[in-house]
């Protein structure tokens, strides 16, 4: 009887529906290990460490396709917990694969969240950022010349004052290059400098009694929409971080059909939500033929005390060419079988 019943509530319905330029900033993913100036990427089938001749960081050189015209920063994000009081020493790495002799310069920025969940991260821009990072950061120098093809790793000391007050602490180290582009030397636009900026993420987080509270509040499909033709769905799902530190939440979405039958699972891999911030995280389902009302569960673990948030959206998926023809179908079928209704009754009658 459900089923019957589902089928006619499609039959329902498909009556109804007839009737930069490389400038500013760049961040890596918070799954990414590296962050890049340019969407090129290269495999480095060799890496030799050798002595840097008493600099400041440790040298590497690399090996394979190394003249593509970018630079490479990783990681993306470090993650630091720590006691007020205490000193690290992460390191970061960056490799030249521009030209010779390129000169690189260092420095800090905090970050912070969105209110309206535009970004995952907000650049301060020479401003002090609510969980301002900038103080307890340094390194032994603020610029270095690499060759074409080298790597260097370089210190970063992260030292937090006994007095610190407990919580988050979010900033970037930027790495940038000026770069001139080739072209027409007396065209002073063509000419002119493009400065190139790549960030790797510090979250600092500083142990003591901290606020960890928040929340899914909302799921839906992008511009709310009801109805598609065709996949693929994108889904957004909106956290909101009202604590006092960043949080990694995580969980699935599971897509079921009119009849209740699972046909879609995707798995949602940890991100980061800044806090006092929204983060929208999109997702895309797509499977080759799609007909019907779709259900999506979404658990959603918060990224603390195992706490699971729970949404559904549904979503209709109603090709309109798969539509006609069953219409049309259904019109032949329909005709033929009252044309022979009517042709047997006239020969009854006339017999």
């Amino acid at each position: 009887m459900v089923v019957m019943n589902n089928y006619a509530l499609l039959i329902l319905c498909l009556i109804v529906l007839v009737a930069t330029p490389l400038s500013g900033e760049v961040f890596a993913q918070p799954q990414s290990d590296t962050a890049s100036s340019s969407a090129v990427s290269t495999t480095t089938s060799e890496a030799t460490e050798s002595d840097a001749g008493g600099t400041w960081y440790r040298s590497e050189r690399i090996f394979g396709n190394i003249a593509v015209g970018d630079f490479v920063v990783g990681p993306g994000r470090t993650e630091i917990e720590i006691n007020p009081g205490e000193t690290v020493v992460q390191e970061i790495s960056v490799t030249n694969r521009i030209t010779e002799d390129r000169e690189f310069i260092l420095e800090v920025e905090d970050v912070s969240g969105t209110s309206d969940a535009s970004s995952a991260v907000n650049l301060t821009t020479g401003e002090r950022g609510p969980y301002s990072i900038r103080d307890y950061i340094s390194f032994p120098e603020d610029s270095l010349v690499l060759e074409l093809g080298e790597r260097a790793r370089i210190p970063v000391t992260i030292t937090v004052p006994p007095d610190a007050e407990p919580g988050g602490y979010y900033g970037s180290v930027l790495v940038s290059t000026v770069r001139v582009p080739d072209g027409d030397e007396s065209n002073e636009t063509a000419r002119s400098p493009i400065i190139a900026r790549v960030g790797s993420l510090f979250f600092l987080t500083v142990r003591g009694e901290t606020i960890r509270e928040g929340e899914v509040t909302d799921v839906s499909t992008i511009d709310d929409k009801l109805w598609y033709e065709s996949g693929p769905i994108d889904i957004g799902i909106l956290y909101e971080n009202t604590g006092s530190v960043h949080l990694n939440p995580y969980g699935e979405i599971s897509i079921n059909n009119m009849f209740g039958e699972q046909v879609g699972f995707v798995e949602l891999e940890p991100w980061f939500v800044l806090p006092k911030s929204l983060r929208l995280r999109e997702i895309t389902w797509d499977r080759e033929f799609l007909l019907g009302r779709y259900t999506a569960t979404v658990l959603v673990n918060r990224g603390y005390d195992d706490i699971v948030d729970e949404k559904v959206v549904t979503f209709w998926v109603l090709p309109w060419k798969i539509v006609g023809g069953i219409f049309l179908i259904l019109f032949i079928v329909i005709f033929t079988i009252r044309a022979f209704l009517r042709t047997f009754e006239f020969k009854r009658k006339s017999g």
